[in-house]
């Protein structure tokens, strides 16, 4: 039984889960490890410490500077209108940015060393790109679209049969004598060739239940432009309760017709996860007939799987034997004390080449770096 001392605790940290609560709608992407560590250290410096409390979740709260002005307005309208404690003002230096001349003289090297470096800022678009993606603003998530349209994500390539010119190579021995004969019999120059490349081919299976549901337009978005970039050889499907090809859909040029088609066509966005009986469907229609052959298969998904396991665990294992490689990105692998306890992710993880993170733009361009690395 309970006594008064338990239920005034439960109080205490029911108001500080709040606050949280209330800071995570105002914009700030705090999750579940960043509010225990909120707790454990206002448990530190007491709760009754206003001042160690501000300080507490401003540093374990805050992810990058954006967040202070939001965490600061929260702070103040949560605990009835407390100013909270302001770090004592420094006066900003402003310094102009040199760029050293080729041959300098010594003595201008000298006296640049002798200057305090200056620390240069992050740009809005750079902080952008590493911000999770589940908890961007409406402005933030028009601003990321821009940033998506202009990426020029090339292709894996693989080796082609044909033979293509080249200054290095093998001896084209037939490029060779029609040099020859233009050149009245004599050797002058010596034709070379190599195969030459074609794309690899690409699939990308998105996941689109429920707790994908803050990822699902960013990560159809980004296979939006993989898939303009190299259309004949990327193929697009989303997984939740069943499984549908969006290919034709995202080939359209404009991404907000293209993002409209595909939402029109999948019937079970933000509903269940059954990984095992949709890769099971994509397998049997496609894959075995040479969809998965020597492709490089991305499954965006965060692991949650509502089937068998054992079924998600034998088909990864069927889509490996046939795929070049397998990745698996999965969102919560981004976030820092992440541990890979998903039951999908459990079953599917001795069938992956690489399992990667896929929470901003700038684990997406990641991803695609590593797609073009096994590729």
């Amino acid at each position: 039984m309970s006594g008064p001392a338990d239920s005034g605790t439960g109080r205490v940290v029911n108001g500080l889960v709040g606050f949280a609560r209330a800071l995570r709608v105002s914009g700030t992407a705090c999750g579940p490890a960043q509010v225990q560590a909120f707790l454990d250290a206002a448990r530190q410096v007491g709760v009754r410490d206003r001042a160690g409390v501000y300080w507490a979740g401003r540093l374990t709260l805050c992810a990058d500077p954006d967040d202070i002005a939001r965490y600061d307005a929260a702070f103040a309208v949560w605990f009835r209108g407390a100013e909270p404690p302001r770090a004592p003002p420094q006066q900003e230096v402003v310094r102009t940015a040199r760029i050293a001349e080729l041959g300098g003289s010594g003595a201008d090297e000298g006296s640049a060393d002798d200057e305090p470096p200056v620390a240069a800022a992050a740009s809005p678009a750079e902080v952008l790109r590493r911000r999770d993606l589940s908890g961007l603003s409406g402005a933030e998530r028009e601003h990321l679209r821009r940033l998506l349209a202009e990426l020029r994500p090339d292709p894996p390539v693989r080796p082609a049969l044909r033979r293509e010119p080249a200054t290095h190579g093998a001896l084209d021995p037939r490029a060779t004598l029609r040099e020859m004969q233009r050149c009245g019999g004599e050797p002058v120059r010596l034709q070379r060739m190599r195969r030459s490349a074609r794309p690899r081919r690409v699939v990308l299976l998105v996941d689109v239940s429920g707790s994908m549901a803050p990822y699902a337009d960013a990560l159809l978005r980004f296979a939006h432009v993989v898939t303009r970039r190299a259309p004949a050889s990327t193929e697009v499907f989303t997984l939740g309760t069943r499984l549908t090809r969006v290919s034709r859909q995202l080939r359209q040029r404009d991404p907000e017709r293209a993002l409209d088609a595909a939402s029109r066509a999948v019937p079970d966005f933000s509903g269940g996860t059954r990984l095992g009986d949709t890769l099971r469907g994509f397998l049997d229609r496609w894959g075995q007939r040479g969809m998965a052959r020597g492709a490089v298969v991305v499954l965006f998904s965060d692991g949650w799987e509502r089937g068998d396991t054992a079924e998600l665990a034998e088909r990864m294992c069927q889509l490996r034997r046939l795929a070049r490689a397998v990745v698996w990105a999965n969102p919560h692998a981004g976030h820092a004390g992440y541990e890979p306890v998903q039951s999908g992710i459990v079953a599917a993880s001795p069938h992956v080449d690489r399992l990667v993170a896929g929470h901003s733009l700038r684990s997406l361009e990641e991803v695609w770096a590593c797609v073009r690395d096994l590729g």
